[in-house]
């Protein structure tokens, strides 16, 4: 069984919440875990050598960046598994936000249940990450100082599948922008992305996202799928007999997608986005 150890120690605020013997305590606690997860300040009260606690205990170690004061926010996962490579690095902006009470135990979290459903660690670790971040972005603003994030608004973001596809986006053509943002605004849904004349994204209660779009390539609306694991789905659909129209492909915004229509026609896209899917770097600022 997958064991996820968050050696609590410093909290995102600073303050310390373990005194010596607690942190001795945890040399034993590390031999059993499958994978320790220490900020920066926690590394250094074990040692500041990952390596060396990855040698001494056979487990994996991701040293959590968040305390760095760098714009990027890098995270490094050292591996006791000879498969994998040695050290896989994660970097990703910082988000400017307060509300980063139990960060740690969530990233913690989530990566026990990707570990549980399946997933190898570095990838339990990257979906992790990305349940974070959406969480972070998704908090409720309470009270002052380290508020609490929004751990139940990430809906539809993370697949925990790997073979049944999530759905969560649909965009239908339109001819004039300007009157399909007026009309699915006036409808009730909150405008997350403008590129006039071309495109609009908005955001549904429960997460899903809808798109109108002037290209001339859509003609008829397109439904999107969400993959676990893309690359695994489109090989095992190509094994049963399916034909793409493209194959898995990183497309400029930020979307990994595979495209195929089904018996009627009707065009499917198989994809991967994760944050930026409701959270795409020009999100507008009042969404």
């Amino acid at each position: 069984m997958p064991v996820v150890f968050d050696p609590v120690m410093v909290a995102s605020s600073g303050a310390t919440l373990a005194d010596e013997a607690t942190v001795a305590a945890f040399e034993r606690l590390m031999t059993r875990a499958t994978i320790v997860t220490p900020n920066l300040p926690e590394l250094e009260a074990l040692g500041g050598d990952p390596a060396a606690l990855v040698a001494a205990h056979g487990c994996a170690v991701l040293v959590k960046g968040g305390h760095g004061d760098t714009p990027q926010v890098t995270d490094r996962l050292h591996s006791a598994n000879p498969d994998d490579p040695p050290m896989i690095e994660w970097s990703d902006p910082r988000i400017e936000s307060e509300a980063t009470h139990g960060t740690g135990c969530t990233l913690s979290s989530a990566i026990a249940c990707g570990l549980a459903a399946e997933w190898d660690l570095p990838e339990a670790v990257n979906r992790a990450r990305r349940f974070v971040r959406i969480a972070m972005r998704e908090a409720p603003d309470l009270g002052r100082g380290h508020g609490p994030m929004g751990q139940q608004a990430v809906r539809l973001d993370l697949n925990m599948s790997f073979f049944e596809p999530m759905l969560n986006q649909v965009t239908v053509p339109a001819r004039d922008l300007a009157a399909s943002e007026r009309f699915y605004r006036l409808l009730g849904l909150r405008q997350v992305v403008r590129a006039s004349p071309r495109y609009a994204r908005f955001e549904t209660e429960g997460g899903a996202t809808f798109s109108v779009a002037t290209d001339k390539d859509y003609t008829a609306p397109v439904v999107y799928f969400e993959c676990g694991d893309l690359d695994v789905t489109v090989a095992y659909l190509q094994q049963q007999g399916f034909t793409f129209e493209q194959e898995p492909k990183d497309e400029p915004w930020g979307w990994r997608e595979a495209r195929l229509r089904d018996p009627a026609g009707n065009a499917i896209r198989l994809y991967q986005a994760g944050e930026m899917r409701r959270f795409p770097p020009w999100r507008l600022d009042d969404a």
